[in-house]
């Protein structure tokens, strides 16, 4: 069993695993220590470079309603600085949900083929289509939204899910108003911060005004109570979700869907984790009746095909989704992606439809069902320990409830005395404390060898 594997020495351990495995690129030995180069590149500048001259230019105010660092970034700051504490320590990083694996040959080949025609007369080609190739916007139409009578012009590919999160704040503008899921992704809520949507941060509740927050918790099955939500603008929604890992079912989407309908709002759906669903929960917002009507989706190659550095996602606004005017948002976000962006890079383009032919397909596959056997390790590990564990089926993420406890706290607990580096829920949302997120993200070695140490900690 995964866990018998857990007790044995770590080498024989993975070894032992993977051999059952097709992900066979998988079984080579990765170096536990962790790489002393700070994940961040969000660099403050140094008291001392700081001079006493000013400019008559105002600060933005929305920047300063941003509470502390960006989630991840202060992760990796505390890294840092557990790394100075202890250089000589083995730290395992299964915080940011950075994928870990080598991208699949068969993407990174049509890429490097990609790369070197641009040093031709024949192959070089300059600016793209803003909104990207169309052989890419066919693909990625007929692969994941096929029998949803979604064109591939409705499809707008991008630089990253994330990217065009922000995007579609600006799209929106600064006088609507907004719903999360709590947790969720903070990118919506900083991103909304810094649109100026909201009122100041609350702090005695952990919440900015101006944001509705719905709860999203064991007690309701991580699905928010929709009778009690008030009216907004704009629901953001992910599902597989990110942190908890849960999926929406098929009868909760259609509530949502109804519910959006009701209200007039636009839900913008993030499916960046579709492709780990395994169970009979949609992977589009697009399967639920009249999606198309109140529903964006945005999602990405990130998690699927290692491009958390290449970069390259798209996002659906269906032509048949209209303002209050009647105007379509489609033309509006045309707009604004002609205006602020030049396009997905044409080498990250030619790695994405190399994802989409049939053995681009498949090594995709390969890879996340990499991630998610690392993921029935996490959950396995701490289910033995006792903890009450959520999410790892349909999304590489464990969700772990520490009851009682404050999740920063445990996240040092965990830092201090296993080395290894986690997330805390509460950077993700009020309802987010008492959890830490588990990333699946790892080489198999370092999962391992990560579990072990929770053993060591907790048994």
């Amino acid at each position: 069993s995964v866990m018998q594997q857990l007790s044995s020495p770590i080498s024989s351990s993975s070894s032992a695993f993977l051999s059952h495995s097709s992900f066979n690129s998988r079984s080579k030995n990765v170096s536990v220590p962790a790489k002393r180069i700070g994940i961040c590149k969000c660099v403050a500048v140094p008291q001392e470079a700081q001079t006493g001259y000013t400019t008559k230019v105002s600060r933005n105010a929305n920047m300063a309603k941003l509470q502390a660092g960006y989630l991840f970034p202060e992760v990796a700051r505390r890294r840092a600085a557990h790394l100075l504490k202890y250089p000589d320590a083995q730290v395992i990083s299964l915080g940011i949900g950075d994928t870990t694996e080598p991208i699949p040959e068969v993407i990174t080949s049509a890429m490097a083929k990609g790369a070197h025609e641009l040093s031709t007369l024949e192959g070089y080609s300059g600016y793209g289509d803003e909104q990207g190739e169309k052989a890419l916007r066919a693909a990625i139409c007929s692969t994941f939204y096929n029998g949803l009578n979604v064109t591939q012009d409705d499809i707008f590919v991008s630089d990253g899910a994330k990217s065009d999160i922000s995007r579609l704040q600006v799209l929106f503008g600064a006088n609507v108003t907004m719903a999360v899921q709590d947790p969720s992704y903070p990118a919506y809520v900083d991103s909304s911060v810094i649109m100026g949507q909201t009122g100041k941060f609350q702090k005695d509740v952990q919440k900015f005004q101006r944001i509705e927050y719905m709860k999203c918790t064991p007690e309701n099955d991580f699905f928010p109570d929709l009778s009690s939500v008030p009216r907004t603008d704009i629901i953001f929604f992910c599902s597989p979700n990110n942190p908890t890992g849960a999926a929406a079912t098929r009868e909760q989407l259609t509530q949502l869907v109804k519910f959006a309908k009701q209200n007039g709002s636009i839900i913008v759906f993030d499916s960046a984790y579709a492709m780990y669903t395994s169970e009979d929960n949609p992977r589009s917002i697009y399967e639920i009746p009249g999606a198309k009507e109140v529903a964006i989706e945005t999602s990405s190659f990130s998690k699927y095909a290692g491009f958390t550095g290449v970069r390259l996602g798209w996002t659906v606004v269906p032509k048949i989704l209209l303002f209050s005017d009647g105007f379509p948002v489609a033309n509006d976000f045309n707009r604004i992606v002609c205006t602020s962006f030049n396009g997905a890079s044409n080498i990250a383009q030619a790695g994405g439809l190399a994802c989409l032919s049939p053995e681009g397909l498949k090594a995709m596959h390969d890879v996340v069902g990499f991630y998610k056997e690392n993921s029935n390790i996490i959950m396995e590990t701490f289910d033995s320990l006792g903890f009450k564990v959520y999410g790892g089926k349909n999304a590489p993420y464990v969700w772990v409830h520490f009851p009682g406890r404050n999740s920063w706290d445990v996240f040092s607990e965990i830092l201090e005395k296993t080395h290894v580096v986690t997330t805390p829920g509460s950077g993700f949302g009020p309802a987010g404390d008492g959890f830490i997120r588990v990333s699946a993200f790892g080489h198999r070695k370092n999962v391992l060898e990560a579990c072990k140490r929770f053993k060591q900690l907790y048994k």
